[in-house]
Formats: structure tokens, sequence, C-alpha cells
């Protein structure tokens, strides 16, 4: 399998995910701005929407759309325990989860990423992930620390990567501790650690 993947970014997600399971993959930068990948070629015949992740399948099938690459990769490698079982109650919390993030929380933070974007629409968006950010605190703050209590899931993976883009838009993390220390624990992952170091987000 291949990655395409934007150091940081949401398909950072995709990556950990990949790097828990222990599977071959390889990964190959893509440069949004230019539509050009690390080796030349046109990301836009590979992925027309332009955009980060898509997943090059062993069979030269294309996936894109984050969680829809999350799942895929959880549910043909159940041993790898990235997601509950299909049917259960904690299936459906750990998809309630992995929506929030992905269609409320990623949304929040759309301004302080776009190009011209004022200052005024820039702390407006602030305000908004802030919004999100209480929710998650108020269930993180549950003594638990995944999402699924009990249980490191492609949701906690998603989570890590957004919410640790407030260290570079100007939000303290620290305002909300039961998500500043989810934020830490995943990231001490080895998993996680590896994906970082990959696409040179560590040193």
């Amino acid at each position: 399998m291949k990655l395409f993947y934007k150091a940081g970014a949401c398909s950072l997600a995709s990556h950990i995910a990949l790097r828990e399971i222990g599977t071959a993959f390889e990964i190959e930068a893509v440069d949004t701005a230019t539509q050009r990948t690390e080796s030349g070629a046109d990301y836009t015949l590979i992925n027309r929407k332009g955009y980060v992740p898509t997943l090059q399948l062993d069979d030269g099938e294309l996936l894109t759309e984050g969680p829809a690459i999350l799942q895929h990769l959880a549910d043909s490698n159940p041993d790898a325990n990235l997601a509950p079982a299909v049917g259960t109650r904690q299936r459906a919390r750990m998809l309630e989860q992995l929506t929030f993030v992905s269609s409320e929380l990623h949304k929040a933070f759309g301004a302080l990423f776009r190009d011209g974007a004022s200052e005024e629409q820039k702390a407006l968006a602030r305000e908004a992930v802030g919004k999100k950010f209480e929710h998650l605190e108020e269930l993180l703050s549950d003594d638990r620390d995944t999402l699924v209590p009990g249980q490191f899931t492609i949701a906690d993976a998603y989570l890590f990567v957004v919410a640790n883009w407030a260290n570079f838009t100007g939000i303290d993390l620290k305002s909300w501790p039961g998500l500043n220390a989810f934020v830490a624990r995943i990231a001490a992952r080895p998993a996680v650690q590896r994906a970082l170091h990959a696409e040179g987000l560590l040193q």
C-alpha cells in the first residue's frame, strides 16, 4: 500500500493507523499548493479532489476520505484492535466520536489554515474550536484515557491529529487539561512517534 500525505495534516491519522497495524506500506508526500507529489507526479491524476489522504491499496485501487480509510484499515486488520466489533454499542460510540472529529472539529479549524482569512475570521474560528474542545474536555474528564473507554481506536488517532493543530494556530491547549493530557498520551505511543518522525515532525 501507499499513503499519499501532507505532513501534519489529517492524513497523519491514517499514517498512525498504518503504523499501529504494522503492515508494509510506503508514504509519498503531496504539495497540495502545487498538486505535485514528492516524486513529481500530478496529484490530481491520483485524487482529483486535490487533498489528502489517498490510500493506494495493494491491488492499485485508490481509497480517499480519512474516515473511510481509517475504517477500512481497522476492519481489514482486526487483530490490531483499532475499532470495536461491527454491530456493537461500542462501535457506534466510536463512529460517533470519529464523525464529530471529522465533520465538526476538523471543519472548525478551517479559517486558521486558509490563506487570506481575516483576523476576525480567525478569531471566530478559534472560538468555534474552543466550543468543540469543551465537549471533548467533558468527555475525557470521566477518567477515560481514550474516546472509547479501554481501547485505542481510529477515532483517537484522528482526534490526536486535529487537537494537536491547536499548537500551531494560537490556541492554548492547556486550557483543556483533559484534552491536553490525551494529546500527550497519544503522542507517546510508539506507532505515533514513528509516524511523526517519518513525516519530519519530530527530530
